[in-house]
């Protein structure tokens, strides 16, 4: 599969799982893209426990 098929392939992943539009996929950075599709594709094994989010909570105020 040469590179061209290959960005296809992934721009079509981006704008199925997460909606973007072309643009969005060549204005991404490979990291950028990279990290997004971690997550996206990840799957959460349990909440955050009390100690945690309470420390995000504290790092990132709401206010």
């Amino acid at each position: 599969m040469t590179f061209t098929e290959h960005a296809a392939r992934l721009g079509g992943h981006c704008a199925w799982i997460l909606g973007w539009r072309p643009a969005d996929f060549w204005n991404a950075t490979p990291r950028e893209l990279s990290g997004i599709l971690d997550v996206a594709t990840s799957t959460c094994t349990a909440p955050p426990v009390s100690a945690e989010l309470q420390k995000l909570m504290e790092l990132f105020p709401d206010g």
